[in-house]
């Protein structure tokens, strides 16, 4: 006889990913370094964004594409493990359009496609605040044991 796990209420389940995200938040020193904002996060979805810096430019002088990979990488982070269930990236593609600009807000934008078991695939687009395209970002995720929330308490 299998045990049945009712389906959290759409608040609980919104709460246990915001409260995911501050869990993470706090131990997210990248992100922190690199001034990332969380503007909004629910389950499987997660929308951050960046100033780009003047330490953020390339030899172009335009955002460096590790940074803008960065952005998008936390967004897709945030949005697979808002269920609170350790989730890492397996795979990711990006696909730069156009560039970012110093001075410039890039959003990134995280939204589950799928997620089954223990995989899920994660599309992020990466905007300028004018609503310019910047980047095309596919992550697949992969649960692995334990909790985000439990981790912090283990860490502390």
């Amino acid at each position: 006889m299998t045990e049945s796990h009712p389906k959290p209420t759409p608040e609980a389940a919104q709460s246990l990913a915001e409260a995911t995200a501050a869990a993470m938040w706090t131990r997210d020193r990248a992100a922190q370094a690199l001034g990332l904002r969380i503007d909004a996060v629910r389950p499987g979805y997660a929308r951050l964004s960046m100033a780009v810096r003047p330490d953020m430019v390339n030899g172009h002088h335009i955002c460096h594409g590790g940074m803008i990979f960065s952005l998008a990488d936390t967004a897709f982070a945030y949005a697979c493990n808002s269920y609170n269930k350790n989730t890492v990236a397996s795979a990711c593609h990006i696909d730069f359009l156009a560039p970012g600009k110093e001075g410039e807000t890039l959003e990134a934008e995280a939204i589950e496609q799928s997620q089954s078991g223990r995989t899920g695939v994660y599309d992020v687009t990466v905007r300028s605040a004018s609503g310019r395209t910047i980047a095309l970002f596919r992550g697949k995720s992969y649960r692995i044991s334990g909790e985000v929330i439990a981790g912090l308490q283990q860490a502390d």
